[in-house]
């Protein structure tokens, strides 16, 4: 069976590593690298072994035909070039989030449905096999469910200029978050009903409308609540940036404490060491009958590792012709929680869902 021809657009540290995934992969073939800048396509096409490049996506689109566009740019760019490539007739690759508004990713999950072609929104937690047991243990713990998580970056350099970057369209807790509200609506299997949040603009770096450190509340129709937190900038604390925790009746589960590194490590941000659970049941004298477990998690996929799954998914998904409607169905939902709470950041009222 021939490879499918893929066309990267957007050579950063995404686009990087879903190229090397495709690369390794012997049902792609990379036809084309797109980058406005020259320094990231060329060094990326030279790692490749001589790669075509573009600076103009809609030369790109029509000089190298690909049957598969993989589309890893800033946000505000996601919505017309995941339409240009679906309207070139393309299975689509698209990093998170899928639009900047929930008409918009509607409308382009439309397109890819009326034209019967495959789309895979960039959800990497889904494919991370520790994340899947994390929700796997998790829906054992009875409900309601009470999900703790955060991400904060303490960001300086090329990290914080990309972080200002993509607070031009999105803050924080739209961008990052739709990552972890896709792992709550997993583990409840429940519809969320409402959203609060509060945020704050802690530099005059950003627009004075934007906030870089943010907190969402979601409330589930079973009774479950979240919170997610989440932060970007030199001024961010490294204290407790990196908290996953689930407790339910029956105990809690939680990504144990390790050494992350540093806060604004991309390769981190997915890493997990251990799983610990907790079991609650006392005994007659109101003693825990259970010790704690621990799970190692150590033998995990590293990014490259973790984007090579998603591209194998993606693989199946055109090969196999799978039925992605739950996939997004969810990556709307998911948008849609995070954007209500961008909302309510900035009318200081709930929303209800």
């Amino acid at each position: 069976m021939a490879s499918l021809k893929v066309l990267v657009v957007g050579c950063g540290n995404m686009g990087t590593s879903h190229a090397r995934a495709y690369h390794k992969l012997n049902g792609f073939e990379i036809v084309g690298l797109v980058s406005r800048g020259a320094k990231s396509r060329e060094r990326l096409s030279n790692e490749l072994g001589g790669t075509p490049m573009f600076s103009d996506y809609a030369e790109a689109l029509t000089t190298a035909k690909p049957d598969v566009v993989s589309i890893n740019t800033y946000p505000d760019t996601h919505y017309d070039y995941v339409k240009m490539a679906l309207k070139a007739g393309a299975h689509v690759f698209v990093e998170k989030p899928l639009a900047l508004t929930v008409e918009e990713a509607q409308t382009v999950v439309d397109l890819a449905q009326k034209l019967e072609l495959k789309m895979v929104v960039g959800y990497i937690l889904r494919v991370h096999p520790t994340w899947a047991k994390f929700t796997e243990m998790a829906q054992e713990l009875g409900k309601p469910l009470v999900m703790r998580m955060n991400l904060n970056q303490q960001s300086s350099g090329d990290h914080w200029h990309t972080h200002k970057q993509l607070m031009n369209s999105m803050s924080p807790i739209v961008d990052c978050g739709v990552h972890y509200v896709d792992v709550m609506c997993s583990m409840t299997r429940s519809k969320p009903i409402s959203v609060s949040a509060i945020g704050a603009n802690l530099s005059d770096e950003i627009a004075s409308e934007m906030y870089n450190y943010g907190q969402l509340q979601v409330r589930f129709e079973d009774g479950s609540v979240g919170w997610y937190e989440a932060g970007w900038g030199p001024m961010m604390s490294e204290t407790a940036f990196f908290i996953k925790d689930v407790i339910g009746p029956k105990g809690c589960v939680s990504i144990s404490d390790q050494d992350k590194g540093a806060s604004d490590d991309v390769d981190g941000h997915s890493k997990t060491g251990s799983l610990k659970l907790h079991h609650s049941e006392l005994g007659e004298k109101g003693h825990f009958t259970k010790k704690d477990e621990i799970i190692d998690t150590a033998d995990e996929p590293d990014h490259d590792g973790l984007c090579l799954l998603e591209q194998e998914y993606l693989l199946d998904a055109i090969r196999n012709d799978r039925d992605l409607t739950h996939h997004l169905n969810d990556a709307v939902n998911s948008l849609k929680i995070v954007l209500a709470a961008d909302e309510s950041v900035k009318t200081g009222k709930t929303v209800m869902l």
